[in-house]
Parts: C-alpha cells; structure tokens; sequence
C-alpha cells in the first residue's frame, strides 16, 4: 500500500492526499515534519510530501507525485486525454505554483513569525499575484471547473495554492484573491462542497496546532 509522509497543514501534503481520495486509492498517512531525522531518512532536499510506492521507493516533489499516481492509477483519471488539454491543465498548474503559491511564501516569516518584510518585497508580491490573477482570468474557465467542465488536477492545485496567498494577502497586502477575480468564490464553494474536501478541510484544522509548536518548538 502507498504511504503518504508529511503533515496536514502542509497545502503540498494536500494537494496529494486529495488526490489520492478522488481517485480512490488506499494509502496509509505517516505523520513527519520538516527539519525532523525522519523526514531526512526520506528526502534528500527535507520537503513533504513524500510517497512511498508498493515497491518501497521514495519519491518527492508533490507534481512528480501527481503524474506518478495518474500514470499508476488511471482509472480516475484528473488529466484529460488529449495531449492539448492536457498541456493547458498543466499550464494552469504551472501558474499557481508559481504566481499563487510560491510568491506568498515570502511573507510567511511575517506571518508565523512576526518578521518586519520591506515594503519593496510586498510591492513585488502583489505584483506577481495580480499576474496570476490576469491569467486566470485569460486562461481558466471556471464552467464550473477550472479547466472545464470535469474536475482535474489544475482545480486541486489552484485549490491548496491559494491557501498561503488567503492567508497573507488581505493582512499584509490589503489583496484579497477573491475579489480580484469574480469567478473564484463560486468555484471555491464547489470545490469545498465534497467529502474528500470536508476530511482534508478537518484534518488541516486539527493539525494546526501541533504544526504551529513543530517550528516554534514550544
């Protein structure tokens, strides 16, 4: 069986472990931290998450993860079948890593421990979400998934890579996902409106705060 290692306030963990549910596949979680000899033993570079396969390898890097269930567990699929398709939900994944997720993380010193950022930093932060926030709005089409008319693996991922950015945005930023593009609230209740949401939901509430003790060390 497939064994998930990370933690449930992390929104990479997540974004693995819902799809993992969607598709139905048994896996076992095993809870480990960053900086912990654990995780270490299982990654070279210490990130979650982690999955080890049937076979016993050790595989990270959360889209690695991604393409390695939907290449060895086809039968729900969250990739379309066309390759064109296919490139336009990856395209659209690509976006909210890296202007959603990636660029919110340099705040997080400010916001888990209360570190002054520079005025010019959250000038550049805002200016890569609102990147983001044009393509989406070029790109997705929300009818009523992001990519169309069936779940995929562009919904999962803009899902958790909006987590830092709600969390950071309105209070440092005076930006608020939500109001920048008018399709996000209908889409995000669709998207929290599921089973497999409501138990990832749950488990990151009552996660948070050992998390929170796991990098103050209290």
């Amino acid at each position: 069986m497939l064994t998930l290692h990370g933690f449930p306030y992390s929104n990479y963990y997540n974004m693995v472990k819902h799809a993992l549910m969607v598709k139905d596949i048994p896996f076992l979680e095993r809870k480990v931290y960053t900086s912990s000899p654990e995780l270490a033993a299982l990654s070279p570079v210490e990130k979650v998450p982690v999955l080890t396969t049937e076979s016993g390898e050790n595989l990270s890097e959360s889209s690695v993860l991604l393409d390695y269930l939907e290449d060895s567990y086809p039968e729900v699929p969250l990739y379309p079948s066309d390759p064109l398709a296919r490139a336009r939900v990856r395209r659209l994944m690509k976006i909210s890593e890296l202007y959603l997720d990636l660029p919110a993380r340099r705040l997080l010193p400010a916001l888990f421990g209360n570190v002054a950022v520079d005025e010019s930093v959250k000038d550049e932060v805002r200016a890569t979400f609102n990147k983001a926030i044009r393509a989406l709005a070029n790109l997705a089409s929300f009818s009523p998934y992001v990519a169309g008319d069936k779940l995929t693996l562009a919904d999962i991922y803009l899902r958790y890579a909006l987590v830092i950015p709600k969390m950071v945005g309105p209070r440092f930023l005076d930006w608020d996902p939500t109001a920048e593009l008018a399709a996000l609230p209908q889409w995000e209740s669709l998207m929290a409106d599921s089973d497999v949401s409501r138990k990832v939901d749950a488990d990151t509430r009552e996660n948070q705060a050992e998390f929170m003790a796991s990098i103050t060390g209290g």
